[in-house]
């Protein structure tokens, strides 16, 4: 007979609510920290350059936080699961190496080249989670190992010049540089994305009522629902006082959503969750440990390799510095930064979203005032330490009733 997970206060971990914009009242703060840190690192740089809040700069970001912020989505489902992936960068950059490669010198479709090299990076993760799994290989040193050789093939790949360009008129360059949705379109996507939330929360509401669970207030549900409106209106009508929004942060975005509700909505988040926070338990439980760990990989190194391509389209080229050394501790250090905990078992898809604002705000900035670029690392090191700490204090916080 299977044993349900369920956290301290007895709830099942399925039916438990997602609070994330407030206290939860287990020493666990949500989002809100992340959120109040990222309109202070704005209002800051404000006041040190008045262009930076400007549409037009705060399109440029978006932008360049759109190929970070996969890279980070992927490492949020392998944190998640209490395993890590050193390899996300290389696997990046070997990703744009091959889309131009295969596209440029070997003469493939578009398509096709795409397609081959996210196949390249979803085959590395599957070796990843076969050698974790079925050899007990720590994913610490298979996903190093990766890394290495990712280098390599990257290196192998490109050949001599160490360098491809894509042609500017090509599709992928247009996409990831010069598509803007609509503001139509984008008004409807809010809308849709607003109404689904809420109905979404209702259909929660009702199923808790009939479990007799404890459940938020309709009042509550419309204030949240509000402010999410509020949240993304807002932003959306400022960035089309310039250019609008790009259809690769769109992508995105798109990905986003898709996580979210896998992680919160099917069994397979269930056992993400559960498998992060104890991996025994789980296995006891009947959750397909395996599975979901072979999985977790597989979307990360698959992710890894949908941000490679997008690099090489915002670059127009492919080279051996693209998903360089410190893509990868950018990736990690965003999701962290974002509420995804090192320890497994918390964390969503939209840490990646926060994570990775609070990383570009922070480099953007820095750039807008001239800073020395090395403040950079100094800055992201310092918020990631800070961000480490409050999650080991808020574990901490939530084991001391357990005890009792």
């Amino acid at each position: 007979m299977s044993v349900p997970v369920v956290d301290r206060a007895g709830l099942p971990v399925a039916a438990r609510p997602d609070w994330r914009w407030r206290s939860r009242g287990d020493g666990d703060l949500g989002s809100m920290p992340v959120i109040l840190s990222t309109v202070v690192i704005a209002l800051v740089f404000q006041a040190l350059n008045g262009a930076y809040l400007s549409a037009d700069n705060l399109v440029n970001l978006t932008l360049q936080a759109t190929t970070t912020g996969i890279l980070t989505l992927g490492v949020v489902l392998v944190l998640m699961v209490g395993q890590i992936d050193l390899s996300v960068g290389a696997v990046s950059g070997l990703a744009a190496g091959v889309v131009t490669v295969g596209f440029v010198r070997q003469g493939w479709m578009l398509g096709a080249a795409i397609i081959v090299a996210v196949a390249v990076g979803a085959l590395l993760g599957a070796g990843y989670g076969w050698l974790f799994t079925r050899l007990g290989v720590p994913s610490f040193v298979v996903t190093l190992a990766g890394l290495m050789v990712g280098v390599g093939l990257q290196a192998q790949v490109l050949g001599a010049t160490a360098s491809v360009n894509l042609p500017y008129e090509s599709t992928l360059v247009q996409f990831a540089q010069q598509r803007f949705l609509h503001p139509v379109a984008s008004g409807v996507i809010v809308a849709a994305v607003v109404a689904g939330y809420a109905l979404s929360r209702l259909a929660e509401r009702r199923r808790r009522l009939e479990a007799e669970l404890p459940t938020g207030t309709v009042a509550e549900i419309a204030i949240r629902t509000a402010l999410l409106a509020a949240g993304l209106g807002l932003p959306v009508w400022y960035l089309y006082l310039s250019r609008g929004v790009g259809a690769m942060v769109a992508l995105f975005v798109g990905l986003v959503l898709v996580v979210d509700v896998l992680l919160r909505r099917t069994r397979w988040g269930r056992s993400v969750r559960a498998i992060g926070s104890n991996v025994e338990s789980a296995r006891r439980a009947g959750f397909p440990v395996r599975g979901v760990y072979l999985s977790a990989f597989m979307a990360c190194a698959g992710l890894a390799a949908v941000a490679g391509v997008l690099s090489a389209g915002r670059l127009a080229a492919a080279n051996q510095s693209t998903g360089g050394a410190d893509t990868t501790l950018t990736a990690i250090a965003a999701a962290v930064i974002g509420g995804t905990s090192i320890f497994g078992g918390r964390g969503s898809a939209w840490s990646a979203v926060l994570g990775v604002g609070v990383i570009h705000a922070i480099a953007n900035g820095l750039t807008l005032v001239n800073a020395d670029g090395s403040l950079r690392f100094i800055v992201t090191g310092v918020v990631l330490a800070l961000a480490v700490t409050v999650d080991a204090v808020s574990r901490r916080g939530r084991a001391v009733p357990a005890r009792r």
